[in-house]
């Protein structure tokens, strides 16, 4: 089993409010971010309920292993990839609740790494992301660990022939998130990690400015407060125009 490290850090950028959140919760090993749509009090709203309900989710079953749980056990997953299903889809569901009034349109990404000794679970719903950074034989790897609901993503995968995401007319169109549909479940998938392994959770007011090299510099080097730091401000300085949120997490021996 591999210990770690953790930091996290959220910057408003060049907007007046921020909209994103996140959880950092050593003890369970969860990790989440959060950026939330819907106007500025929308989303303010949507991310903070999510992660709030994240958080409450793993406390509970944490401190009673007989608590009953918000939905049944799907058969095809795994008792640790049934929790994060059922917290995300509990997430899910505070959002949808509070979808009225001047709130009726709110929304949020979510993307969560459920660390388990030597592997992970990676879920996530939306364009907030999770890379891998590995050191291997020709240098340090960067892997993306999620694949973005989004209609830039969805038409590329389609094969459309299209411009550079940050030249493409629609790039804030989410395909998938928490918030418009009740029944939505997360995309989840298991990883296994290294001693020196490095994982990146972050929402796209840091992938849009910065190349996956830029991204990956950045990650290897000092300890994993200043990387996260830093990976905020350079994003700042690349010109973000949106909210910076980073989860930056070492494994270690």
């Amino acid at each position: 089993m591999h210990a770690f490290v953790a930091s996290a850090h959220t910057f408003v950028g060049r907007r007046k409010h921020n909209e994103d959140s996140y959880l950092l919760d050593p003890v369970e090993g969860v990790f989440a971010v959060a950026d939330g749509m819907g106007g500025y009090a929308g989303g303010e709203v949507a991310s903070r309920l999510a992660v709030e309900s994240l958080a409450e989710f793993f406390q509970h079953v944490a401190a009673d292993t007989e608590a009953t749980w918000p939905y049944g056990l799907d058969p095809s997953l795994s008792l640790a990839e049934n929790r994060v299903d059922a917290a995300i889809r509990l997430a899910n569901r505070r959002v949808c609740a509070g979808r009225q009034g001047s709130l009726r349109d709110m929304g949020s990404t979510i993307a969560l790494v459920s660390l388990l000794g030597s592997s992970a679970i990676v879920a996530h719903l939306g364009d907030s992301r999770v890379y891998r950074l590995r050191e291997e034989t020709g240098g340090p790897a960067l892997v993306q660990l999620t694949r973005d609901h989004s209609l830039y993503e969805q038409l590329r995968e389609g094969g459309v022939a299209l411009p550079p995401l940050a030249e493409f007319g629609y790039a804030n169109v989410i395909t998938r998130a928490l918030g418009p549909h009740e029944e939505e479940r997360p995309e989840m998938h298991r990883v296994e990690l290294r001693a020196g392994d490095r994982l990146l959770l972050c929402t796209d007011g840091l992938t849009g400015p910065l190349a996956p090299e830029a991204i990956a510099t950045l990650l290897a080097a000092g300890p994993v407060e200043e990387v996260c730091e830093r990976l905020v401000h350079e994003a700042f300085l690349a010109g973000s125009r949106d909210n910076i949120t980073a989860i930056v997490i070492a494994m270690t021996e």
